[in-house]
């Protein structure tokens, strides 16, 4: 067993022994804000990609600056979760090509510049002037060159924001299932779930805008398509880990009858995704805009999801020790 095999190699490691050290909020924080920026990056290009215009309101132009912010936020919490806090740099003197967490910390500071890129991209006339005159003098040149890459680029910068959302949504998922002496993280379906999830959560955030009609209904739709995609491969997971033997049978019995399965089932399931997914049907068909309810529902339901997963995975860890 691959949990025997971590307990019995790593029993003077403090954070195994006497007990097993817990994530706690700073993980659920760093996993949810990374899905959110995640899904902005995503949406914000795909947007743009679609229309062939950069978007009008004010708020979704400086989404991609906000979105470094909150990115920000997230690797604070990360950083405050871990033990040897003054040493969080060594993973940045090499890259190691099968770990995802070399994948992750490295996507993380690329995210910077695309999302810098991007987000100066999308700002008019009077965002660029009013910026350029809050900027040293000695910086403003900097600047300058910055718009004109941004503007002169913007197709490659708009394919390259998706592809940097979807690789850090993914990587969200994947830093779980790394873990197999969790057993509840032991799926391959965590990284596309979580992408699906940020990609939700994000289109929840952006719908708290002020939007173009347009620009609305499209987010409207592909939140729709994520919702399915999350429904989907929520049972996809609970069916691989049904047919996986005495383990996998545990590891579905916590979401099916077990002590999660009321949280689970009302948080994420009804409340995070199908009640959204109604009133995304009546918003399409009726044209009745739930202007804040459902986005609220959506983010709750991403949140819940990470923290429930979370939770479990951790307390999944030694079952099946003799």
């Amino acid at each position: 067993m691959n949990a025997l095999l971590e307990a019995t190699t790593t029993r003077t490691n403090p954070g195994i022994d006497p007990s097993l050290h817990i994530w706690g909020w700073e993980i659920v924080v760093y996993l949810f804000l990374g899905g959110l920026v995640a899904g902005i990056f995503v949406l914000a290009a795909a947007l743009e990609l679609k229309s062939g215009e950069k978007p009008r309101g004010t708020a979704l132009r400086l989404m991609p600056i906000v979105a470094l912010g909150l990115i920000s936020v997230g690797m604070g919490a990360l950083w405050l979760d871990l033990a040897h806090r003054l040493w969080a740099w060594r993973f940045y003197l090499f890259f190691h090509a099968t770990s995802p967490m070399s994948w992750g910390a490295w996507i993380l500071v690329l995210i910077y510049p695309v999302g810098l890129l991007l987000g100066l991209g999308s700002m008019n006339d009077e965002q660029r002037a009013w910026l350029r005159g809050k900027t040293p003098g000695a910086l403003r040149g900097l600047l300058t060159t910055l718009f004109g890459w941004a503007d002169g680029r913007r197709r490659g910068i708009l394919v390259t924001s998706v592809a940097m959302g979807v690789a850090l949504g993914i990587y969200t998922g994947l830093l779980l299932g790394t873990m197999p002496s969790r057993i509840l993280w032991n799926s391959a379906v965590l990284g596309p779930l979580f992408l699906a999830s940020g990609i939700s959560t994000g289109a929840a955030l952006l719908l708290l805008l002020p939007l173009e009609e347009s620009e609305r209904k499209t987010l409207v739709r592909w939140d729709a398509v994520a919702i399915v995609a999350e429904l989907v491969l929520i049972a996809l997971m609970l069916l691989g880990f049904a047919t996986s033997g005495e383990v996998g049978q545990w590891a579905a019995s916590q979401f099916l009858g077990g002590p999660y399965t009321a949280v689970f089932f009302s948080c994420v399931v009804v409340l995070g995704l199908l009640v959204p997914l109604v009133m995304e049907a009546i918003e399409a068909k009726r044209h009745l805009p739930f202007a804040t309810i459902l986005p609220v529902l959506i983010l709750t339901g991403g949140l819940a999801l990470r923290w429930i997963l979370l939770t479990a995975g951790q307390h999944s860890a030694f079952r099946f020790l003799p």
